[in-house]
């Protein structure tokens, strides 16, 4: 039996590689006290052992140091530590064991899912969800519309029940109409 190091990855009889808690703390920028909180009251389980007794170390998955360093971004964003509970527990309640293939934004107070461009969930408001815009895509549908529209030259005031001279579109002939007229 060969021993383990005191940091770094350990290698579980199954092949699992998992971290110690001091590395775990040291990888994601959080105190002992944190982790070991956070592990005691479930917000975060290491998955591949927990602790179970004295002389027993939790190990953590790659994932859980994931889920880790995404609790502490959000408390450094201002989100109360039981608004990051509340937001995880909807998501566990829904089925969603693997936290660190979902995408989360915040404002700093709620917690929401980012689920796609134009579809976001308030994960503190029992999973209603809320209105997003992908600008881009507005842009680009925006772009399509006037691709076949016709457009007025800027600065140009039209008198009234006179048709514009240049078509949409052809500078050009902008140009001229400007020259004759000026």
């Amino acid at each position: 039996m060969h021993e383990q190091p005191l940091e770094g990855p350990l290698v579980g009889e199954d092949g699992s590689v998992g971290y110690r808690g001091v590395t775990a703390c040291q990888a994601v920028g959080i105190s002992y006290r944190q982790l070991d909180y956070w592990a005691r009251t479930t917000l975060v389980v290491p998955s591949i052992r927990d602790a179970s007794g004295s002389g027993t170390q939790r190990l953590y998955s790659f994932r859980d140091l994931v889920v880790l360093k995404v609790v502490k971004r959000l408390l450094d964003a201002g989100v109360s530590l039981q608004n990051i509970r509340r937001a995880i527990e909807t998501l566990r309640s829904r089925g969603v064991d693997d936290l660190a293939g979902i995408t989360l934004i915040s404002d700093g107070t709620t917690v929401y899912e980012c689920r796609s461009p134009e579809e976001v969930v308030d994960l503190l408001q029992g999973g209603q969800g809320v209105f997003g815009i992908a600008i881009g895509g507005a842009f680009k549908e925006i772009q399509g519309s006037l691709s076949h529209l016709p457009a007025e030259p800027a600065g140009v005031p039209q008198p009234v029940g006179e048709p514009a001279s240049p078509p949409a579109g052809d500078e050009l002939a902008a140009r001229r109409a400007r020259r004759r007229a000026g």
